[in-house]
């Protein structure tokens, strides 16, 4: 049945190719409390998930490679959140000051790194990301994190319309469900992005900084 799919949407046009560039960052999509505290109602077991990001973040910074995080937070009443707090309830645990939006112990922004506070889906949406990027000359966007239906995949979007070529990561992401995740894995890949393995996504960012 996959083998049926892959060649269908091969034979209709889908999963061109998108070449790694020269100039590439790690954005670590929302790896957050709220899905990796277990007493969060937005736990989605997700730790071998965390565990790829630590190992990424670590290999980019070996390699020279910029890091960047996003986190989510609303104001009281979630005004800033619009349509989409109202849509999804389960935001109101990302209002300023919980606890829930924190980063994981064992990954966590250092010194320089960007911290970019969203209240989208999408890490370019109502924020600086995108001329930031281009002003630094970047053409190649590693993307991690949760969920991958939601704020991986808008990221990952948004990173193409931007003109950057998005490289999602598959280890290094998570969802509440290991359908949903595979799913958006396949479209994404049929899509918008190339999507790689850990092992994959650190030879590519030691290649081409020199780092072999």
């Amino acid at each position: 049945m996959a083998d049926d799919l892959d060649r269908d949407y091969a034979a209709a046009g889908f999963g061109g190719t998108l070449a790694f560039g020269t100039n590439p960052v790690l954005l670590i999509v929302d790896v957050v409390m709220a899905y990796l505290d277990p007493a969060s109602p937005l736990y989605a077991g997700v730790e071998d998930a965390l565990a790829s990001n630590a190992r990424l973040a670590a290999a980019a910074r070996a390699c020279g490679v910029p890091v960047i995080f996003t986190n989510v937070t609303y104001e009281p009443g979630g005004l800033d959140g619009g349509m989409f707090f109202r849509k999804v309830p389960a935001l109101r645990a990302f209002v300023r000051g919980s606890s829930a939006g924190a980063f994981h112990p064992t990954l966590q922004p250092q010194t320089g790194e960007m911290v970019l506070s969203k209240q989208y889906p999408s890490a370019f949406f109502g924020t600086s990301l995108a001329s930031t990027l281009h002003a630094a000359g970047v053409d190649t966007v590693l993307i991690t994190g949760f969920s991958t239906s939601g704020c991986v995949r808008a990221s990952a979007l948004d990173a193409l319309c931007h003109g950057f070529a998005p490289f999602v990561v598959r280890d290094a992401c998570g969802d509440r469900d290991i359908r949903p995740h595979d799913q958006n894995l396949f479209d994404m890949a049929a899509k918008m992005a190339e999507v790689v393995a850990e092992a994959e996504a650190i030879a590519l960012m030691r290649r081409e900084t020199n780092h072999d």
